[in-house]
């Protein structure tokens, strides 16, 4: 699944960032794929494509032997029941294989990364991390045809139509422009293509062509895909003089109530605190303010982010990917692992047990936003109300623990 997907989906990333199966592209036996007739969204879509730039005849070649993808809607209705640990997610993510290909790769393509660091002042490591999460350095782009997945989803997803009509229509223009064969214009359920899986609007938004051959090919230019990333990140944000974020260790005593989001602060306050780096390192001036990072609660490994995490996080909106691109980047680069141990021994809540966290908390006045599973920043918030009143450590981490303190205190 395209990690440069626009805001509608930015919840169902959230919990599908850490699903045990949500990036396979497969389906079970037990899930049933709808039937859906292409006719209709083509022939009323024609006109608008047209309208866009997009000439008859690469349409009426486009189109003419489509058929839906009916697995696509199962994929897209994903609703995961069980999730992985974050620290599960960042094994498998930032594995020894990850890194040791990574590190590779950094020597394989060293002068082409320099160049693009130089252009775009962009870190050439966080770049050759979100090649290796989005595609495993390219090995794993996805096969679907965008078209075919496009047009099924424009059809048949009534939840977002629009959303997919105009990817659809731009993955058209792209087809116009000249920029890749139809038929090498293949991606990931949603859409999601080339070596580090842009969607169709966001490919016109941001793709480059670094190596100068007049066509912004991401698919098979490694070149085109790695500066298309860094101007990607670049437009949203990325200082070069700054590093993503960086793991700390906080004292004895600690107010875990700073750990809310609005706590942006300068590497000055934290270091009166008492925060250091492990082994005691003190922790150096950033020109981006720091805000603290839990994401296994008080229990886990703590960090401290700049706003390069940040533009990290508009390819993704979950932290642990965001996380997992930083660190991937960091080991790459020769950094050892994260130091302090995972709460290994908690295991995630289920989305019932989320919906039923939200809807505890909600029944005692606290608004969590929708109970909906996907515990956003109104749903720490009140998860960190809580905690106050009973004395807690505020990390607003949703617990298996704090759900049985809930529903204890219901009796």
């Amino acid at each position: 699944m395209s990690r440069v997907l626009s805001s509608f989906i930015a919840g169902l990333a959230v919990v599908m960032a850490l699903t045990t199966a949500s990036n396979t592209g497969e389906t079970s036996e037990s899930q049933i794929a709808t039937p859906v007739d292409l006719a209709p969204f083509l022939k009323g879509v024609r006109r608008e494509a047209l309208r866009s730039g997009v000439s008859a005849t690469t349409f009426d070649r486009a189109v003419s032997d489509l058929e839906a993808d009916p697995e696509v809607l199962v994929l897209a209705s994903a609703q995961p029941e069980f999730v992985k640990s974050v620290w599960d997610y960042l094994n498998n993510l930032v594995s020894e294989a990850r890194v040791a290909a990574g590190r590779e790769r950094l020597k394989q393509y060293g002068e082409l990364l320099a160049a693009i660091e130089r252009t775009f002042q962009v870190d050439r490591h966080v770049v050759l991390a979100i090649w290796g999460v989005e595609s495993n350095y390219g090995s794993a782009q996805g096969k679907r045809s965008v078209l075919r997945s496009l047009a099924t989803l424009a059809a048949g997803d009534q939840r977002r139509p629009d959303f997919w009509k105009r990817e659809f229509i731009a993955a058209l223009r792209i087809l116009e422009r000249g920029d890749v064969p139809r038929e090498r214009m293949t991606g990931s359920w949603a859409g999601a293509m080339g070596h580090t899986q842009f969607m169709p609007t966001t490919y016109h938004a941001h793709a480059v062509d670094f190596d100068g051959d007049g066509r912004r090919n991401i698919w098979d230019s490694v070149a085109d895909g790695l500066a298309s990333t860094a101007a990607y990140l670049k437009h949203h944000g990325w200082d070069l003089d700054d590093p993503w974020g960086f793991e700390v260790v906080l004292p004895e005593g600690f107010n875990y109530g700073l750990s809310a989001p609005e706590h942006e602060k300068p590497a000055s306050f934290w270091r009166e605190l008492g925060v250091k780096r492990p082994k005691g390192i003190t922790v150096r001036n950033t020109k981006s303010p720091l805000r603290l990072l839990l994401p296994a609660g008080a229990a886990g490994p703590t960090f401290l982010v700049t706003r390069n995490f940040n533009a990290i996080l508009r390819y993704n909106p979950a932290e642990a990917y965001a996380l997992a691109v930083g660190h991937l980047a960091d080991r790459i680069a020769g950094a050892e692992p994260i130091q302090s141990a995972w709460p290994e021994t908690d295991r995630p809540l289920t989305l019932a047990e989320r919906k039923e966290l939200q809807q505890r908390l909600r029944d005692r006045g606290l608004d969590t936003g929708p109970v909906d599973g996907i515990i956003g920043r109104q749903s720490r918030a009140a998860i960190r109300s809580y905690q106050r009143t009973r004395g807690l450590p505020e990390d607003g981490y949703p617990s298996y623990q704090l759900l049985e303190l809930l529903r204890q205190a219901d009796g």
